[in-house]
Formats: structure tokens, C-alpha cells, sequence
């Protein structure tokens, strides 16, 4: 019955348009189209309700630190950001926390490599002294040197189980890695302190290129003399 249902001529059922009364407002709105509207017009009435709640209920003794961080200056509202000034002296407190804390770190992970190089040292069982010896002149340190970097035993696996294997080059990732967080730290340590430096009184200035003596990567600042009291 189905199949015969299908094959009878149906007539088509168009949309109703709009009136030509309402042309102006463009297409007939759809049923579906309305609950979209409605479920976006009750949830702006809930939140608005639920802000007049919060307004009649307010506490007039409430205090929170925002009311005395931002101000509002000739009717418009500034940010937090914007409302807060810090003294010279408050931002020279500031720095040397922030340097403190990058030396703590810095102080920590050379401590973190000396264990690690102990425990892989031990392992690979090369003696902790070794002989000094002293060169005459240049040439023979260099020799020397060279005999030295040719003669150097790269660290090996052999003989090692392998779950000793994993653990050991992980411990050499481990150390190259904080190697590499070190030299980070050092450097971020020299730029904040040459920042705190700079954030002092007194004249200075930068100088040229051809002014250095020894070149370095970062800018060179010479302070003019002062007479101390």
C-alpha cells in the first residue's frame, strides 16, 4: 500500500508568502525561525533578572581591592592596569625580587647538573682525581689540549642491562637539557640586573661600537663619575 501511496499525484505544498501589505519586512518568519528568537529574547530576560536580583541584594558594606585599584576619571572608567602607578622605589623592590628569585633557580640547577654528573660519573666508574700538569710555553698547552680532546673516552653503554641503557641516556638528556636551562638562566639573569642598574640614578650612556674594547653580543653603558660625600 505503501508503494501505491507514493505513486498517486499528490498536489505540492508551497510556503505561505507574505502578505503584499509586508513586503517591506522581507521573508515570512517560519516556526522555526521564531524559536530562535524567543529562546535569545527569554534568555536576555533571565539575565537581566538575575542582575536586578543581584543589585537589590547587594551589600552596601561589600569590599573588594578593585574599588581602590581603578579610578574613573571625567566619567569614563579606567582600567586596573592604567590606574595603578608604582613608584621608582616599589619598581626597584620589584626587580630585585624578580632577580632573587632568577638566582634561586640559577643556584638550584647547577646543584641538579653536580648530582647528575656525580651519579653518571659513578656509574661509569672514572676516577674523581686526575694528574695537573704545567706547560712551558703555548704551543706545548695547546698540544696538550689536543692530546686531551683525542684521548677523551666518550661515555658507553656496553655491558649495561637495558633498562640501565634507557635510564642512563635519560639522565644525559636530563643533563644537557639543564645545561641549556643554566646558560638561559645566566644570560636572563645579566639582563635584569643590567635593567636594575640602569633604573638608577645617575648619568650614563651607551657606547658606540667602536668605544668597546672587548665586543660583546649586548649593549655596553659607562656611568660619569660622581663625587661621594
Amino acid at each position: 500500500m505503501s508503494s501505491l501511496r507514493n505513486a498517486i499525484p499528490r498536489k505540492a505544498h508551497k510556503e505561505r508568502a507574505q502578505p503584499q501589505s509586508r513586503k517591506k519586512f522581507g521573508l515570512l518568519e517560519k516556526h522555526k525561525d521564531y524559536v530562535v528568537r524567543a529562546e535569545n529574547y527569554h534568555q536576555k530576560q533571565q539575565i537581566l533578572q538575575r542582575l536586578k536580583e543581584i543589585a537589590a541584594f547587594r551589600n552596601p558594606d561589600e569590599f573588594y581591592f578593585r574599588m581602590i585599584n581603578t579610578k574613573t576619571v571625567d566619567g569614563v572608567h579606567r582600567k586596573e592596569s592604567q590606574a595603578i602607578q608604582h613608584t621608582q622605589d616599589e619598581l626597584m623592590l620589584m626587580k630585585t625580587q624578580d632577580i632573587g628569585y632568577i638566582l634561586q633557580k640559577l643556584q638550584s640547577e647547577k646543584k641538579k647538573i653536580e648530582k647528575l654528573n656525580g651519579v653518571l660519573h659513578s656509574l661509569h666508574n672514572e676516577p674523581s682525581n686526575g694528574h695537573i700538569y704545567f706547560a712551558e710555553d703555548r704551543e706545548e698547552a695547546k698540544e696538550m689540549q689536543m692530546k686531551t680532546l683525542l684521548h677523551r673516552k666518550l661515555p658507553t653503554f656496553e655491558g649495561l642491562p637495558e633498562s640501565l641503557k634507557r635510564k642512563t641516556a635519560a639522565s644525559y638528556r636530563e643533563l644537557e637539557a639543564r645545561r641549556s636551562r643554566v646558560q638561559q638562566l645566566g644570560k636572563l639573569f645579566m639582563e635584569m640586573s643590567m635593567q636594575k642598574e640602569l633604573q638608577k640614578n645617575g648619568r650614563k650612556r651607551k657606547l658606540r661600537d667602536d668605544e668597546i674594547v672587548c665586543p660583546t653580543t649586548g649593549p655596553v653603558y659607562k656611568w660619569r663619575p660622581e663625587r661621594k660625600r
